[in-house]
């Protein structure tokens, strides 16, 4: 193999690979998994400067699609031949939109990080000046904008303004007559969900989860009633812990239902006029997630341990009332998906589609039925559904931002059990000039 070109040697060594993977995954399924020894990939760390080479090569001006798809055939893409270069140039991509021209949103780093927004053509990339940070409501119409200014609503991608919503002062829903001190800077915003009407917007952070409104912010968590618990207790206000962990929210496609926790929490259910009106046991240690159905009729909830987790599901005609405590049996909040820890996810076409930390994308039926799952590498840390539920795109910790056709057929390199196929992969990677289209 050695005298072989080393794209050749990339070429067998990625798909020999994938083939053995999705035997060894088959073989499983169906008779256990016992007596199986997982399949050990062929060594191609040597080939990786031939394989950077190449991919500069095909993203110099000029490069037409032609061109393009010859390269990934003959260098199909993959994950573990990159993990070697992960720790010095992979990075974190925290949110990614498909707009409806089929170009990209994506932001650049983690939410705690500087980062940078940037529209993705088809062999373009452009940054997005003045956006920090941005958000989609569920029915896909309305957009939020965040910057150091406030948060302005739009009526679609580059539509007309609708509202301006100022940031919290950090005050809000704190007990009068203690030390508490205002925010220095604004939050930063880890999800963004504008509702149905256009006049309001979910901003969920680390430093608490806030209802932005014209007329000023209200905090949902961490509750007045719980700070008032622990100063009666007799906790020093400066030791009340106003930062969260795990922090996530999710808004009903129809805007009158919030799910929202974090990792000391249940999943708190608030209904349109913010009152409380269901607490979900998680499924798992730490309450991590949440999505509701495309026809809002349902909602996943996702509690993590370690790189593990469980996905209940609950309709939404039962949570009036619901209470249910951690590791619930209630027939109300079955298990849907055992094992993922779920950074992101999408509702498809009664299913989910979830990224694990394992670098799946693993889709389920409502009832809880298994569908597919498909390999991308590192953490998946953002993903988004085309309207007609055809694309997908799905970003990960590796600096990858992928762009899926659902149904397309899987190329004999992928990683996976379903009938899908990769046609475009980004690495916006730490230390390269520019981002690379592979």
């Amino acid at each position: 193999m050695d005298k072989q070109h080393p794209q050749q040697q990339w070429q067998q060594a990625v798909t020999a690979y994938a083939q053995a993977i999705n035997r060894y995954v088959a073989q499983g399924s169906v008779h256990g998994w016992d007596d199986l020894e997982e399949p050990q990939a062929v060594a191609t760390e040597h080939l990786l400067d031939a394989w950077q080479a190449a991919l500069q090569a095909i993203n110099q001006a000029g490069v037409d699609q032609a061109q393009h798809q010859a390269f990934r055939a003959a260098w199909p893409p993959a994950h573990q031949p990159l993990v070697p270069l992960l720790d010095k140039h992979g990075q974190g991509i925290c949110t990614v939109l498909l707009l409806d021209d089929g170009s990209l949103l994506a932001r650049i780093g983690m939410p705690y990080e500087k980062g940078q927004v940037v529209r993705i053509g088809d062999r373009q990339v452009t940054p997005v000046i003045g956006i920090d940070h941005f958000g989609r409501c569920p029915q896909r119409r309305y957009f939020a904008l965040a910057n150091a200014e406030g948060i302005r609503v739009t009526d679609g991608w580059g539509g007309p303004l609708v509202a301006r919503l100022p940031w919290p002062s950090g005050l809000e829903g704190l007990p009068a007559g203690y030390p508490f001190e205002p925010f220095d800077l604004p939050p930063t915003p880890t999800t963004l969900v504008p509702f149905a009407d256009g006049q309001r917007v979910l901003l969920v952070s680390s430093q608490g989860i806030f209802l932005l409104a014209a007329e000023g912010a209200t905090r949902l968590l961490p509750h007045q009633q719980q700070i008032l618990e622990e100063l009666a207790e007799g906790t020093d206000p400066d030791d009340i812990a106003l930062h969260l962990s795990m922090e996530h929210g999710a808004v009903s496609p129809d805007g009158r239902l919030i799910v929202l926790g974090e990792q000391n929490s249940r999943h708190l259910v608030l209904d349109e006029h913010l009152h409380p009106i269901a607490q979900i046991g998680p499924g798992g240690e730490y309450p991590h997630f949440a999505l509701f159905n495309r026809t809002g009729e349902q909602v996943i909830v996702n509690a993590c341990h370690f790189y593990n987790g469980g996905t209940l599901g609950v309709r939404v005609s039962d949570l009036p009332g619901l209470d249910t405590d951690y590791y619930s049996e209630d027939p109300r909040t079955p298990l849907l998906q055992d094992g993922a820890r779920v950074y992101a996810g999408v509702a498809g076409s009664g299913e989910y589609i979830i990224g694990d930390a394992y670098g799946y994308l693993r889709a389920f039926g409502e009832d809880d039925a298994e569908h597919w799952q498909h390999y991308l590498g590192s953490t998946i840390s953002a993903m988004d559904i085309s309207a007609d539920g055809r694309t997908l795109v799905a970003a990960s910790h590796a600096g990858f931002i992928s762009v899926i056709a659902l149904g397309s057929g899987r190329p004999e390199w992928q990683i996976g059990t379903g009938e899908h196929g990769e046609v475009r992969r980004w690495l916006f990677w730490k230390g390269l000039d520019k981002p690379l289209l592979w």
